[in-house]
């Protein structure tokens, strides 16, 4: 008996260790936040490193100027919500000039070090992020030298003598990983970002993650590749994830795509089966808009998985849409779940509290079709920003005269930006709210006192619903995409 209670103990040993090796470890998740976005905090729980940009190398070729340092004040305020959260300042991005200059200058590359060793004393910052586009190139308008990718490990070197071992040196690299001596500088930088975005135009996706027919010069795998074969690490590397769509630009409806889910009935989406991509197609077929959803994100978060990278990159927050969709996905799947993870939809019912019998037939309808249901009751407080967070808001009776003042002012913005959609049973005029009164009297409705507006409109827009005849379920389906 003895012996057979020992065998039971160390099996259940083996099961247990077994266990936690088989745990998803945490991968990091690198957020670009941009110094002309200070109307915006992200939200830290969703990332576990900031990268503020920008900074520039200065005029004199010996420092380092920071892009609105109030607002990184403001962003390095975040470590008191998220004490663990890395913030490092990213110096350089597309036309930011003066590397090859002071790179090439010893005294001027130890006095930028130098400058930016002040900078994070100063700011309380966990380190520097060097967005070089690119050396010995001069595609970004700047100027350059063949002597650049040699001057580019120096000033590894010379920033990491200044940093130290405890902070963090990082770079962002071409998708194609040239220009770099990965293999001499390796040594003082901590991880490497791809910017594995941008590499072409329509009528080819300016990210996909293998290569189709779709694809530009190079996919997101295929720049994993690259940069390992140049000589960084697997674990070293993040993959770097777009918020944002590439095309025509200056096409008003394309642009806010991705925010607003409005096509304006001139384009068709689509889905790359191989390349794991989405993308809109004009009336000839052809593709002018790249875009990204949690289904193509979540992909390229399984694949960062399953190659062992460091963790994923993206730029840049405000891209993404009101629920942070895109944003929510990295975390769930980089940082919670350790699988590509696409978040379920969320649905905000209003109510007066009465109505128990539509919160449990929505409760189920949402275990169908994969969204969550939060209860908002007559009585309760209004924390602001709070309708953002739902993709779609149900007014169950709820009169609008009784909506706090913040309520309204949230609400106003979030039909009048497209940030969701409103579904309103027994909807009711306002008497003290003129706004919602005239967005009642010009909304289209399924029956007199029912509001259906779609997270598809343009600002000001309200669609057509007069031929609209659907059931609740089939309502709630259309107006959540599904």
């Amino acid at each position: 008996m003895k012996k057979l209670s020992r065998i039971l103990f160390f099996l259940l040993m083996l099961m247990a260790c077994g266990t936690a090796v088989a745990r998803p470890q945490e991968k990091i998740v690198v957020a670009y936040v941009c110094s002309w976005t200070d109307l915006r905090l992200p939200d830290p729980q969703l990332m576990t490193h900031i990268n503020y940009a920008f900074g520039h190398v200065n005029k004199t070729f010996d420092g380092c100027d920071v892009q609105n340092p109030e607002f990184l004040k403001r962003v390095v305020g975040l470590k008191k919500l998220k004490p663990e959260l890395k913030i490092q300042l990213s110096v350089g991005g597309w036309t930011s000039g003066n590397f090859s200059e002071m790179a090439a200058n010893a005294k001027w590359r130890m006095a930028f070090a130098k400058d930016c060793g002040r900078i994070v004393r100063e700011f309380g910052l966990d380190g520097i992020d060097i967005d070089w586009e690119y050396p010995t190139s001069n595609e970004a308008g700047i100027s350059s030298s063949p002597d650049d990718t040699k001057n580019f490990t120096l000033l590894m070197r010379d920033l990491r003598k200044v940093l130290g071992k405890g902070k963090l040196l990082t770079a962002a690299t071409i998708a194609d990983g040239k220009y770099i001596d990965f293999r001499a500088c390796m040594k003082y930088m901590d991880f490497v970002n791809i910017m594995a975005y941008d590499v072409a135009n329509p009528p080819h996706h300016h990210t996909t993650l293998f290569r189709s027919p779709l694809s530009g010069r190079i996919t997101t795998a295929e720049a994993v590749e690259a940069h390992v074969r140049n000589g960084v690490p697997k674990e070293k590397l993040c993959l770097g994830m777009p918020l944002y769509g590439r095309g025509d630009h200056g096409n008003a409806i394309l642009e806010k795509y991705m925010k607003t889910g409005y096509t304006g009935g001139l384009y068709q989406e689509h889905w790359d089966e191989v390349g794991k991509v989405p993308y809109l197609t004009d009336w000839s077929g052809k593709l002018v808009w790249g875009v990204e959803n949690p289904r193509s994100i979540a992909a390229k978060c399984q694949y960062i998985i399953d190659e062992g990278l460091l963790g994923g990159m993206y730029w840049e927050t405000t891209e993404d849409n009101a629920q942070l969709d895109l944003m929510t996905t990295v975390c769930l799947s980089l940082m919670k779940n350790g699988k590509g993870t696409v978040p379920n939809k969320r649905v905000l019912l209003m109510t007066d509290g009465q109505n128990q019998a539509l919160f449990d037939a929505m409760t189920k309808l949402g275990s169908r079709y994969d969204f969550d249901v939060t209860t908002y009751r007559k009585g309760d407080s209004y924390r602001p920003g709070l309708f953002d967070h739902y993709h779609l808001i149900v007014n169950s009776g709820l009169s609008p005269d009784e909506w706090p003042a913040e309520a309204r002012a949230d609400f106003e913005k979030y039909i009048d930006e497209a940030r969701g959609s409103y579904l309103a049973y027994d909807a009711l005029t306002a008497q003290s709210w003129a706004w919602y009164t005239d967005f009642y009297q010009h909304s289209e409705a399924k029956h007199a006192r029912t509001i259906l507006y779609k997270h598809e409109a343009p600002l000001g827009y309200m669609p057509r619903l007069n031929s609209f005849e659907d059931t609740r379920e089939q309502a709630i389906k259309w107006l959540l995409r599904k």
